[in-house]
């Protein structure tokens, strides 16, 4: 089975669920009309609609849009987000208020350094191969923490305690690309490790032929923690 019959299999799944909880509702469809801008369709599309909000967010200039009843009600029963995003656990980097976006705009996933696995893979293909998602932006930033122990572990030891050793552990393939850690180490490591986890993600079996085709974008960024501005690494869709 390909990827595209892989996804409309997937589509149809969700597409019956979200018709039976429909059903089994009690509560009568919502009268409110929406009058929010039809969600991109285009990874070109979906990246300006993403650094627009990046603008107003630098220059404090905020839509807040698509955050009352009237939109909570409309998506009750259905979703349709036009990006995902994969960025860092890190309590000053929300993604929604960073890119000035409403409910059902965005798919997010959040981890430690970006260290990813088979079920964090798994969440960020969920738009895309299910939803036609067309944007995916990975999302490091500056000052991160979990890229600071990391390398520090990595570089002098001893071994995180738990389970933290484990984003360490995702991290070492970035720890050693670093061939000139500059004055910064872990802001060079961070920026690498934005780099390689997109580039995964687009040679990845099920995502690599949406990105052929152009269905998909996937692009690297960096996050200024002093500043609020979204800076484009790689992958940017023409």
């Amino acid at each position: 089975m390909s990827v595209l019959d892989r996804r409309t299999v997937l589509a149809g799944a969700l597409t019956a669920t979200t018709a039976l909880v429909a059903g089994c509702s009690r509560d009568e469809p919502s009268e409110h009309t929406d009058t929010t801008p039809t969600a991109p369709q285009t990874a070109k599309a979906a990246f300006d609609r993403l650094m627009a909000g990046n603008r107003r967010w630098v220059e404090g200039n905020l839509n807040h849009p698509d955050r009352d009843p009237d939109r909570r009600r409309l998506l009750a029963q259905n979703q349709q987000p036009y990006g995902v995003i994969l960025s860092c656990i890190d309590s000053r980097v929300p993604p929604e208020l960073l890119f000035d976006t409403g409910l059902g705009d965005l798919f997010v996933m959040r981890t430690g350094g970006l260290a990813v696995g088979p079920v964090v893979t798994g969440s960020v293909e969920y738009g895309p191969m299910t939803g036609r998602t067309p944007l995916i932006v990975v999302l490091g930033h500056q000052r991160c923490g979990a890229v600071a122990a990391a390398y520090k572990a990595l570089r002098e030891g001893p071994p995180l305690p738990g389970n933290l050793q484990a984003i360490v552990e995702a991290l070492r393939p970035a720890y050693e690309r670093m061939d000139s850690p500059g004055a910064d180490p872990v802001e060079t490591m961070t920026r690498i490790q934005v780099e390689l986890t997109a580039g995964e993600l687009r040679r990845n079996d099920d995502l690599a032929p949406l990105v052929d085709t152009n269905a998909l974008s996937v692009v690297g960024a960096y996050y200024s923690l002093d500043t609020g501005q979204v800076e484009v690494l790689d992958g940017a869709p023409a």
